[in-house]
């Protein structure tokens, strides 16, 4: 049976004002290399998909409510999968994936020198179901809101971010051990700034 590691309750009053977040998030690739703690990773990942206790509803918008999107989180610790209905983590690998990672995106080395990447995958069946083709669209919507909620958060909690996107799919897929239904659409690579 695989470990489950609960989160502390999400932050939800708000360290800076949303517009001097908006203001001052950059583009940011050069990482020191000190963790981040549960908390932080829990208030990213929340940021990213938390689900509100009292309905199924996210902090991202989703067409029809269909959540196509898995977020999988990688540090120095393993691979875990983030479970939004429990605002857990689901333990997947112990094994320190970030160089092949970086790898697989291309030789983006600043991706093993972070602390944290939020990898997200998507099962698109579960949008294209309901709204056929046209739900190819609204799932990479979707992942452009939930990367730009983790981009504010990383600035509000005194973090740099960056989003990647150049990489190999089928590498990622296999370095990840992801299955066949879901494919990587976007990583978010998160870290204290030097």
């Amino acid at each position: 049976m695989s470990e489950i590691i609960k989160l502390s309750e999400p932050d939800k009053s708000g360290s800076i004002p949303l517009e001097q977040a908006i203001t001052v998030r950059r583009s940011r690739r050069h990482f020191l290399p000190k963790p981040l703690t549960l908390e932080q990773i829990g208030q990213l990942a929340w940021a990213a998909q938390g689900q509100d206790k009292n309905s199924k509803y996210r902090t991202t918008p989703s067409a029809g409510a269909t959540y196509p999107l898995e977020l999988f989180v990688i540090t120095d610790k393993g691979v875990f999968r983030y479970l939004p209905d429990k605002h857990s983590l689901e333990k997947l690998t112990d094994r320190d994936l970030r160089a092949p990672l970086a790898s697989a995106a291309w030789g983006q080395d600043f991706i093993q020198a972070a602390p944290l990447t939020l990898l997200f995958a998507a099962e698109f069946t579960r949008t294209t179901g309901r709204y056929g083709k046209r739900g190819i669209r609204y799932v990479y919507m979707e992942t452009g809101h939930a990367a730009q909620n983790v981009h504010l958060q990383a600035e509000a909690l005194g973090l740099g971010s960056v989003a990647v996107g150049a990489f190999d799919d089928a590498a990622v897929s296999t370095v990840l051990s992801l299955p066949d239904n879901l494919e990587p659409l976007y990583m978010v690579v998160v870290g204290y700034c030097r």
